[in-house]
């Protein structure tokens, strides 16, 4: 299995954990900013609980313009950037 695969299927995993807590994000587009309530966002992100999943899973730390990036990205993309994260820590 490629770093790429393992990673993708471990962010899949916690972003169902925390999409399936809101009935609004039912629908699966993975868009990681379904983690959190679409219909009534938070005002920060950083520090909230599907970061600190992905921070204490990838051993990476996220700051706050990490967590908009990751916010607004697909899964693949967030996949992408945690393996950066990683490397570059």
């Amino acid at each position: 299995m490629t770093a790429y695969k393992k990673t993708y299927d471990i962010l899949y995993r916690i972003y169902n954990k925390h999409r399936r807590n809101y009935k609004e994000n039912s629908y699966d587009s993975k868009q990681m900013c379904l983690m959190w309530s679409t219909a009534d966002p938070p005002d920060e992100i950083e520090g909230t609980e599907p970061f600190d999943d992905i921070e204490k899973t990838f051993d990476i730390s996220i700051n706050d313009d990490d967590a908009l990036d990751l916010y607004d990205m697909r899964l693949e993309e967030a996949t992408m950037r945690i393996i950066e994260m990683q490397q570059n820590k």
